[in-house]
């Protein structure tokens, strides 16, 4: 997500808004409640509990978006033969690292009780993917828990590069699609002036300090990116060639690239506490038939179904977004392009919410009072936004920049915490068995190799392509 999803209310990337906070706004876009009435200064007030089709609705939600369509590429640095197995074993990975996360939450909670509820006044409270990691450090080793702060800041600075990353995204996605359809019918400008223009109606949107105005377009978002999908399958099943016409297996240099846009599609580890928590039933949140399991099987069906059927369709010349390889003279493609962008727009600001979340706080307690605190943040969210404008139009490459946000702050998210934090438990706990170590060990291998690869891949396909 990433899948991106901007997944719009429902996304993959939350946090926490300054640890253990009880009513944190960013919690509350995680868990896709209803905003009804407002108990803080951005409106936020209870919601209420989901069932467990409700709750998988919004797993579904929160995984399928901008990333999902950026696979067929991914399928390409990795060949038809060893992608879906790859996908698969990633998705695994994934699953597992956002199991040991709900795991790790509960012990942590029931071990130190005591603790939560002397931070936050409240022992049912639940924390965000930051605040359980500062939780896990704060009372795990002795020698560790001098780190618990820096960690919470750490995991917060890899959520705003990803949410950020995401924004960037979405400005060439847009721009992109758009620019294709415009051309058909003579408005021909630059994928830079696209994003000029687009800049305009995005900048609006991220002045809504409330969420509960937020919240409404997220329905019509997700309707738009579901049917999306739903219209581009079914384009691209016609007329299919032969599978011996594709690669197999792809050059070993390409997988990074392949590994950090599976994951930029994947990483939803941090709508899972938010989700669990908002049930009615939160054990049924990660049982083996649970939503968590059932949930991600769905998912990772359709993203073998989409990468595969896009590589196969389009071979080598498969875009960034295979949206760009639909045959933007018919009305069918025009109207896909055109309400995949649209939910991507429309929810550019809910996930451009998670960053000020946990920015403008900092800012306000360092710089603050404001003596016109409205106008100040808005100054702020602008200024922001520019940046995330800027960021797109130095790095257009859709397929490129989807890859290196994945490797850069998704992996960390997905595969490297998680494990750690289970380390740091259960050395506490005096319960770290030789299969436990071996197998956290191995994952944080994998996200540091991916993180590195990928990154380094990412950044020198980048550079090739300016050079040419």
């Amino acid at each position: 997500m990433n899948n991106t999803s901007a997944k719009y209310l429902f996304f993959r990337n939350g946090s926490t808004y300054g640890a253990f906070q009880s009513k944190d706004p960013i919690l509350a876009v995680e868990k896709g409640s209803e905003m009804e009435g407002g108990s803080d200064e951005h409106g936020i007030s209870v919601h209420h509990p989901t069932s467990y089709l409700e709750t998988m609705m919004h797993l579904f939600k929160g995984n399928v978006g901008s990333g999902m369509f950026a696979l067929g590429d991914a399928f390409k640095h990795a060949g038809l033969l060893l992608a879906p197995p790859l996908t698969m074993f990633l998705g695994v990975i994934c699953v597992h690292a956002q199991h040991i996360l709900v795991r790790i939450i509960i012990c942590s909670q029931i071990k130190c009780n005591e603790e939560v509820t002397r931070r936050v006044n409240d022992p049912s409270a639940s924390t965000g993917f930051a605040g359980t990691v500062e939780l896990c450090f704060a009372t795990g080793p002795l020698s560790l828990r001098k780190y618990s702060v820096f960690m919470r800041q750490l995991v917060n600075i890899f959520l705003c590069i990803t949410q950020l990353g995401f924004c960037c995204v979405y400005f060439v996605f847009i721009a992109k699609n758009m620019k294709q359809v415009l051309d058909v019918y003579g408005i021909e400008m630059s994928v830079h002036e696209h994003m000029a223009v687009i800049l305009i109606p995005i900048m609006l949107s991220t002045w809504i300090r409330n969420l509960k105005y937020l919240v409404p377009v997220s329905s019509m978002a997700n309707f738009l990116v579901t049917a999306g999908y739903i219209a581009t399958m079914y384009i691209m099943c016609h007329d299919l060639p032969p599978i011996r016409e594709r690669r197999y297996i792809a050059d070993w240099h390409e997988l990074p690239l392949f590994f950090g846009t599976v994951i930029y599609s994947f990483e939803g580890i941090t709508l899972v506490l938010p989700l669990k928590n908002e049930m009615k039933k939160p054990s049924n949140f990660n049982k083996p038939l649970g939503v968590l399991n059932v949930g991600m099987v769905i998912v990772g069906a359709m993203f073998v179904a989409i990468g595969f059927i896009s590589y196969l369709k389009y071979g080598d010349a498969v875009a960034g977004s295979v949206t760009l390889n639909l045959e933007s003279k018919e009305v069918l493609p025009q109207c896909i392009q055109v309400a995949i962008s649209l939910s991507i727009l429309l929810t550019y600001a809910l996930q451009f919410y998670v960053p000020i979340a946990i920015i403008w706080p900092k800012i306000v307690n360092r710089f603050g009072p404001f003596k016109w605190p409205v106008l100040a943040e808005t100054v702020f969210r602008s200024a922001m936004c520019l940046l995330t404008f800027i960021l797109a139009e130095a790095v257009p490459q859709l397929g490129l920049f989807i890859s290196l946000v994945g490797a850069v702050s998704s992996t960390a998210l997905a595969l490297i915490f998680p494990p750690i934090i289970e380390m740091v438990v259960c050395w506490q706990n005096a319960s770290l068995g030789f299969c436990t170590i071996s197998k956290d060990i191995v994952i944080v291998l994998i996200g540091l190799l991916g993180f590195v690869t990928g990154t380094y891949e990412s950044l020198n396909s980048i550079i090739r392509a300016f050079s040419t």
